[in-house]
């Protein structure tokens, strides 16, 4: 696993999504550990410079739960607060209920949590991809949208970081018939830099993509249904750790993927809820779009734990 880290003392660990790189994170990292703290963002299982295994089945949260834990241990910390993205998000909220003893809070960004459906996750979406064009349904075939983004990484990544963005509404992408491929349902984007990512840092993230292609990340999409059969002892969970909630107005998750009413879902079934946000104008990545707002968010909840955090230091001691 390729960590990419500033700074000393309590560790906060930051969990990237598709189709990130631990680098996504690199502004809040310097935030982060200007404030006394040991920022650390590794490069997911698949992703970047961490090792991606052939077999599909390797993707699953569990998995790389067990990743995020070894890294705990790595480093001798008995616990750590966990910041999500995207699947980053998902994997934050599974890991507060396989291992909480091991999370001194959660902040998460834009993916709220929600309970396990009583369906596996595909009979959902194969239903809407008969209707329209979904990319969680074109991803699922081996080898197909592999193929498509590897072709062009640079083009694929201005599009759909674009289109995320709370610059574009990215639901309009459902207006295309199903069998298309990604590429042809995606907007063009505008040439860079933007107002809220920079040319330099676009360039970097491309470089990754670049070398190892998508398939790494693609296999977390192919493994949705099996961490669904992965979970059936949390089916009636909630989460109990010390959660943060920050997300962007125009954010298509909150839109398009997360139930009709999803602050009321996530109030309803995470118990220490102690703040949620709302970013004005914001989309998807909301880090980069409103960075010094998301940053002040993260050093407020870090803050407010600082007692509690204090404590488990000097219970290690």
């Amino acid at each position: 696993m390729h960590v990419a880290e500033q700074g000393q003392g309590y560790p906060v660990v930051f969990c990237h999504g598709f189709p990130h790189t631990s680098f996504i994170w690199h502004r809040q990292l310097a935030a982060v550990a200007g404030a006394g703290f040991r920022a650390i963002a590794p490069d997911l299982r698949g992703y970047g410079k961490t090792d991606a295994p052939e077999d599909v089945a390797a993707y699953t949260n569990e998995a790389v739960i067990g990743d995020l834990l070894a890294l705990l241990d790595d480093i001798g910390a008995e616990k750590a607060v966990f910041v999500g993205l995207d699947f980053g998000a998902q994997l934050v909220w599974e890991l507060s209920l396989r291992a909480p003893e091991r999370v001194e809070a959660v902040v998460v960004l834009n993916n709220p949590f929600s309970p396990r459906p009583s369906r596996a996750p595909s009979a959902f979406w194969t239903k809407a991809a008969q209707r329209h064009f979904l990319h969680l349904s074109y991803f699922q075939e081996p080898g197909v949208a592999d193929a498509e983004l590897a072709a062009n990484p640079r083009d694929f990544l201005a599009r759909v970081y674009y289109s995320l963005s709370g610059d574009y509404h990215y639901l309009d992408t459902w207006q295309n018939p199903p069998g298309l491929g990604y590429l042809e349902v995606l907007p063009q984007a505008p040439a860079l830099p933007w107002t809220w990512l920079g040319a330099d840092e676009f360039d970097t993230l491309v470089a990754d993509f670049e070398r190892t292609g998508f398939t790494g990340g693609l296999n977390w999409y192919r493994n949705l249904d099996r961490n669904w059969e992965l979970t059936a002892e949390f089916a009636d969970a909630t989460v109990g750790v010390p959660t943060y909630f920050l997300y962007g107005e125009n954010d298509p998750d909150m839109e398009g993927f997360s139930g009709r009413d999803p602050l009321a879902t996530l109030r309803a079934n995470v118990t220490d809820l102690r703040a949620v946000e709302q970013v004005p104008g914001a989309g998807h990545l909301v880090h980069l779009e409103r960075t010094e707002v998301v940053d002040a968010f993260l050093l407020a909840a870090l803050g407010e734990l600082a007692p509690s955090i204090a404590g488990t230091q000097r219970a290690r001691s």
